[in-house]
């Protein structure tokens, strides 16, 4: 009841600020004034302000807020810690395993891009990238790519 008391007479006092700026021939903000006067008596209106006091007063509405706010920090304390761990525990185990047996996935797969001297085709396929002067530039992501087999 007296939070709907303040927002009329906050309402009141607005729309008279707007009517002697009106006067002072000032329409534009006249017409801000007033439409900024009328928001009290609108949320009044259409019963935001009785939700709001009775969700500031409850109890229960606060302690719903305090455990959303637990629930906030559970969720970013884990991610930080998961994060300093190097990910999940299924994703720990998929790269333990990918370093215990790196040749497993594709054996001899970046030999023929780090040693090029070396096979039965050296001659000819090592002839070719030297006359490339650009080659040495993607030899790394070469080799990257055909380690795991792509």
């Amino acid at each position: 009841m007296i939070a709907e008391t303040v927002c009329s007479a906050v309402s009141a006092a607005g729309l008279g600020i707007a009517m002697i700026t009106a006067y002072r021939k000032r329409f534009l903000a006249a017409a801000r004034i007033a439409a900024y006067s009328l928001v009290p008596v609108g949320l009044v209106m259409a019963g935001v302000v009785d939700w709001l006091a009775d969700t500031a007063f409850s109890p229960t509405a606060w302690a719903g807020f305090g455990l959303l706010g637990l629930s906030w920090v559970l969720f970013a304390s884990t991610r930080a810690v998961e994060r300093r761990r190097g990910g999940t525990r299924k994703e720990r185990r998929a790269a333990a395993r990918a370093a215990a047996a790196p040749e497993a996935v594709a054996p001899r797969a970046s030999k023929p891009s780090l040693d090029r001297g070396s096979g039965p085709a050296a001659g000819a396929a090592g002839a070719a990238p030297a006359s490339r002067g650009g080659d040495d530039d993607f030899s790394d992501i070469e080799a990257i790519l055909k380690k795991h087999g792509i």
